[in-house]
């Protein structure tokens, strides 16, 4: 038996609701093989991050190339990774090995709006990482960062919160790099549509807003869900759809950890006899 296959490169969530933990639990969720290559430890919590520890790049293309020479995945996600060395070592690694389906979510702004990225390390992310994706996974904040470096003028987030501005936004970071583009609308005023922009097609996912403030990872869980539907054989627009249900089923789901922004229910969906409580 051999499951499809994901490979996550991003840094490590302490607390388990973001990165490579949040992606190795959506990947199970969503029926297939996790693997990871860690860019850099963090120490965190629901209420936010107190420390980052980079890994040093020569440890970060061993870790890629041990992937690659065993267990080759069948699609690659991208998660946060801070500086330009690392950045330029994933893009040669994924380059060297043909990596099939990459997934490239740019952790450049945090949910609180804090810029994660130098301007200097948004750009070299979006040279060197955004030509080898399918697809990449920006929410409203970051988007807006990599318009202005496509060439766009916005002034604000706020012109985002109509749909076309944020089609044509897409379009043209599509136009400038090359890879399609999911525009997350999770930080727009209103409904939390999503658009996918690819170089065939326009596409817009309904989607209803869902009360909670436990929406920790939910970057990470989306763009991981994904890559695993596309690992799985189905198109973008598909792997697009079903990890936006996936998605919207975790956050319903209603899970309580923590004392800040708490994680998503990753394993909402799954029902065992393992998953239950033991019998007295």
């Amino acid at each position: 038996m051999r499951l499809p296959s994901v490979l996550s490169i991003a840094g490590s969530d302490s607390s388990g609701g973001a990165g490579i933990q949040a992606d190795i639990k959506a990947a199970i969720s969503n029926g297939v093989y996790a693997m990871s290559a860690v860019t850099a430890l963090t120490a965190q919590n629901t209420m936010g991050v107190t420390s980052i520890h980079e890994v040093p790049p020569e440890f970060l293309a061993e870790e890629i190339d041990a992937v690659f020479d065993d267990i080759r995945p069948d699609a690659v996600k991208v998660g946060m990774v801070a500086s330009p060395p690392l950045i330029r070592v994933i893009a040669a690694k994924l380059f060297m090995h043909n990596a099939p389906h990459i997934v490239v979510d740019p952790v450049i702004v945090a949910a609180s709006g804090s810029r994660l990225l130098s301007e200097d390390a948004a750009d070299v992310l979006a040279a060197e990482l955004f030509p080898l994706a399918e697809v990449i996974t920006p929410n409203l904040p970051e988007l807006f960062v990599l318009d202005r470096i496509a060439g766009g003028s916005p002034e604000s987030m706020e012109e985002y919160n109509v749909p076309e501005a944020r089609i044509a936004a897409a379009q043209r970071v599509m136009s400038r790099f090359g890879s399609a583009v999911l525009a997350k609308g999770g930080h727009a005023a209103g409904r939390s549509d999503d658009v996918l922009v690819t170089k065939e097609n326009v596409e817009v996912f309904p989607g209803e807003r869902i009360q909670t403030s436990n929406t920790h990872g939910t970057g990470c869980t989306l763009s991981t869900a994904v890559a695993s539907n596309l690992a799985k054989g189905l198109n973008l627009s598909e792997a697009v759809r079903r990890a936006k249900a996936y998605v919207a089923g975790a956050l319903a789901a209603g899970l309580d950890m923590g004392h800040g922004s708490g994680p998503l229910h990753h394993g909402f969906a799954l029902q065992s006899e393992f998953t239950g409580a033991p019998d007295a």
